[in-house]
């Protein structure tokens, strides 16, 4: 049983790693990747050569005499919401990390970034269902509060269903807004219609990124012989021949299906998304996400 003590040297270290990677890293590739929500008037002044004439002012331009333009900039403040997977294949992991730590990371990554964008940050917690709701703010108590809740929160539920938070999303936030989904997107409850119902949807309404979170060991069954193995989500045992090439065959095939199902139902609603192993440097594969975009 982990002791507050023991969680905050956690936030702190994580607040450590994620914030320097923010500053140094990020905050200017999220910034050019997640765009304001428009241009907002900035000031009047002379017109100079080159200057596009639809910008003319000409109420100002009649007082003085003189052609003077109206000039925008960015209107930059952004709400961005982390819908983050807490069921039961999160505790998965065979390297030094589990799919939860790399999850936490990079969702500690995006919300400084944020933050370094003066951009509110709000947080959906979803198994099966939405399991807890907090509200965009910015401010980096506001921020740590949320890596907190990543490290200790406790589910009431194992199974995942990816379309629950997008519906909530949708109902609950009615500003666009961009939205990063933290999942290993393995859905045991509804399945891939109901995702992609909901995806497009959400999609339509706000900019959504999809972040895969996966284990290698996921992928290809090692060869060690007859092992016991247990769905972390469902709780069912089933011994397995690990030996047997058919079944490993099988198995990684099956990983494969499942990926290319996942892949097209994301870009079919023109969603921008990312895999990203447990153990691996996730700096270069976000800032490659972000480049893209």
């Amino acid at each position: 049983m982990e002791t507050s003590s023991d969680i905050l040297k956690q936030v702190r270290k994580i607040e450590i790693k994620t914030r320097g990677l923010s500053n140094d890293i990020f905050a200017g590739h999220y910034h050019s990747a997640f765009k304001g929500r428009g241009m907002a008037f900035s000031e009047v002044r002379e017109y100079r050569i080159g200057d596009d004439i639809r910008d003319i002012d000409w109420n100002v331009t009649a007082r003085s005499r003189k052609p003077h333009i109206k000039t925008y900039e960015e209107e930059r403040e952004l709400t961005m919401m982390l819908l983050v997977d807490v069921s039961g294949s999160r505790l998965f992991g065979t390297t030094d990390k589990l799919k939860k730590n790399m999850i936490t990371e990079i969702a500690a990554v995006l919300a400084f970034s944020a933050a370094e964008n003066n951009d509110k940050v709000g947080c959906i917690f979803f198994s099966d269902r939405v399991e807890k709701f907090i509200p965009p703010k910015k401010g980096r108590s506001h921020i740590l509060m949320i890596i907190r809740e990543l490290i200790e929160f406790r589910p009431e539920h194992r199974n995942t269903s990816l379309s629950e938070p997008l519906r909530y999303l949708t109902n609950i936030i009615k500003k666009r807004c961009t939205t990063f989904i933290l999942s290993d997107f393995l859905d045991t409850k509804e399945g891939e219609s109901a995702f992609e119902e909901a995806l497009k949807i959400a999609s339509d309404k706000h900019d959504l990124v999809g972040i895969r979170i996966y284990d290698r060991r996921e992928t290809e069954l090692p060869d060690v012989g007859i092992v016991e193995l247990q769905d972390a989500e469902t709780g069912r045992k089933a011994w397995v021949d690990t030996s047997s090439r058919t079944v490993r065959d099988t198995y990684r095939r099956r990983w494969e299906e499942n990926s290319q199902i996942i892949d097209t139902t994301l870009k079919r609603s023109r969603v921008d998304n990312v895999s990203i192993a447990t153990g691996e440097d996730y700096v270069k594969s976000l800032i490659k996400l972000f480049k893209k975009r």
